[in-house]
């Protein structure tokens, strides 16, 4: 849904701290801005940094005629962001399904932007579009996980539990009841029909892609594809997996600039 005749929702600022540069910060799917809680100590004393709460998670809106698509996520980033009245580019930075957003809010609007980091980016493309017979026995293996978990729920919710004390991050995950309809819209509508490689051919800031070694959902293929794009620097991070540890932020940091 494309809100044609009213605004899109205001999301929820959770922190607007530090001068200097402007670095908006958007976590991925079924998560919340604790996503950045490596980055910003690393960032906060030489930049502005506005955390932002996705559509559906943390504390932002949770509208129930929403699809949750990519340019649903973006039109309540865009609405967002204008409202705090920066007046100026700033740097964009998106972790997971937040990366998607990124890319797809660089596209649109390419004079709000000055650099895109897309961190730990799950970009995927249809498996008969790679040649690597790994890489498509791989990319196809997500896309039936990820159905998989869109169509049963109970399993999905009490596996989230468990995977969610695992991490030992509060809220690192938050899939549960109250989230369970932006997650499974997101994850149909953002992440398995996402657009990103052409919204990256748009992108005319220059994009820097950081992603871990060990990142369980990251696609190498796409990932080689990527590097290849005009205007866009990948850094494989070695030892760090798709979670913003310590090690994959002073990467995010350095390539924030």
């Amino acid at each position: 849904m494309q809100w044609p005749w009213r605004r899109p929702p205001l999301l929820n600022v959770v922190e607007d701290v530090g001068d200097g540069p402007t670095v908006v910060l958007i976590h991925g799917i079924a998560s919340s801005s604790v996503t950045f809680q490596n980055v910003l100590p690393l960032l906060r004393d030489s930049h502005r940094c506005i955390t932002i709460d996705l559509l559906g998670f943390g504390t932002s809106p949770m509208p129930e005629d929403c699809d949750y698509t990519l340019a649903d996520h973006a039109n309540a980033i865009r609405r967002t962001i204008r409202s705090l009245r920066l007046g100026h580019p700033f740097t964009l930075v998106g972790h997971s399904m937040g990366a998607l957003i990124a890319a797809r809010y660089g596209a649109r609007w390419p004079r709000s932007v000055n650099k895109l980091v897309l961190v730990s980016p799950p970009i995927y493309l249809a498996p008969g579009e790679l040649s690597d017979d790994l890489e498509r026995g791989r990319m196809d293996f997500y896309l039936k996980a990820y159905r998989f978990f869109r169509e049963n729920k109970d399993f999905t919710l009490q596996n989230a539990a468990i995977v969610e004390r695992f991490l030992a991050i509060p809220k690192a995950m938050d899939i549960n009841a109250r989230t369970w309809t932006p997650f499974v819209k997101s994850l149909e509508n953002s992440i398995e029909s996402q657009t990103t490689v052409s919204d990256l051919a748009a992108v005319q800031a220059p994009v820097e892609v950081v992603y871990g070694s060990f990142d369980q959902f990251a696609s190498e293929g796409s990932m080689r594809i990527v590097a290849r794009m005009r205007g866009v620097e990948v850094h494989r991070v070695a030892a760090s997996d798709h979670l913003i540890g310590k090690r994959l932020a002073r990467v995010v940091a350095q390539a924030v600039g």
